[in-house]
């Protein structure tokens, strides 16, 4: 009809975000439309509060090009980028609550590209025999403290140098520093390997990029990795740092929790190396691990995945 104006949701600085949001209207994954639309909010307002410029719009559109194209069967630059960014942290610790009764996880990390080995209790996981020796024992339990036999505990590490056996083909035995063990009847573990170093994260390509521009190290302290699971059980994702590490303060991803951190103090006892199968002197420490019972509470209003 001639003279009616017709209401149109276009685009414009104020509404944005509205206008690109309700585009996702019809979305049928109600979790999908939350997360875009979500998305959507926060973007426009970043872009708006620092007014983004076109040339920096560009840039960021390259840096991330160049991100996926670092990306390898060996190497995940978009996962690096994820850790220095904290976000990594960020999305374990929301979905791994603990409410204080179990053992606190923290980021997967890179290197666990590779099957760990199944080992049988009290292997040494240092295939080329270097670095200090260090006996690692633990137990596993439940949350009201009742021994989990038979829980798998999945241990890698870097080896003396700070270099993971995937990162160094030819010069690391295969599996260097890996091993996947079962726990004894009463919850308990072993192991024998070396003392972990502190090392570099890749910095070599667009994320190394970004950390020195903003003046960051690319260091993580010195740790092991663990991945813990049994049936009836949540898995847990964690790490056991060493006290005396550099870095344990600033972790280029932010993956240090202070119940993470242990001693590993020095054994000077010929008696005691020979029934460990370690040379003296050498290095141990303790790492009791507690789960959750599976379906225990992740993101408010769910349950973890």
């Amino acid at each position: 009809m001639s003279g009616t104006k017709v209401s149109r949701q276009l685009f414009s600085e104020e509404r944005s975000a509205e206008v690109v949001a309700a585009s996702f209207e019809d979305t049928p994954d109600p979790r999908l439309k939350r997360v875009l639309t979500s998305l959507v909010h926060h973007l426009h307002a970043f872009v708006k509060e620092v007014e983004v410029t076109e040339e920096e719009w560009q840039e960021a559109i390259t840096f991330l090009t160049r991100t996926g194209r670092t990306c390898d069967d060996v190497r995940q630059e978009f996962i690096l980028l994820s850790d220095v960014l904290g976000v990594s942290m960020l999305v374990e610790t929301i979905n791994h609550r603990t409410g204080g009764t179990s053992t606190e996880s923290t980021v997967l990390g890179p290197f666990h590209m590779v099957e760990s080995p199944p080992r049988e209790l009290g292997a040494d996981i240092a295939l080329d025999g270097k670095g200090q020796p260090c006996l690692v024992t633990g137990r596993v339990t439940g949350p009201d403290g009742e021994p989990v036999p038979g829980a798998l505990v999945d241990v890698w590490q870097a080896n003396e140098d700070g270099f993971y056996d995937v990162q160094q083909p030819g010069v690391q035995p295969e599996n260097n520093l890996r091993g996947l063990f079962t726990a004894a009847d009463d919850g308990r573990f072993w192991f024998r390997s070396v003392v972990p170093r502190y090392y570099p994260i890749p910095d070599d390509g667009p994320v190394g990029e970004l950390l020195a521009a903003t003046r960051r190290h690319p260091y993580r302290p010195a740790h092991l990795h663990f991945i813990v699971a049994a049936g009836g059980y949540a898995p847990v994702t964690t790490h056991l740092f060493v006290d005396d590490s550099p870095y344990l303060d600033s972790d280029a991803v932010f993956g240090v929790k202070e119940s993470l951190v242990r001693e590993f103090p020095l054994v000077d006892d010929p008696e005691q190396a020979a029934e460990a199968g370690l040379a003296n002197p050498f290095r141990t420490v303790h790492f009791d691990v507690a789960l959750k019972r599976a379906g225990g509470a992740g993101r408010t209003g769910g349950t973890t995945p």
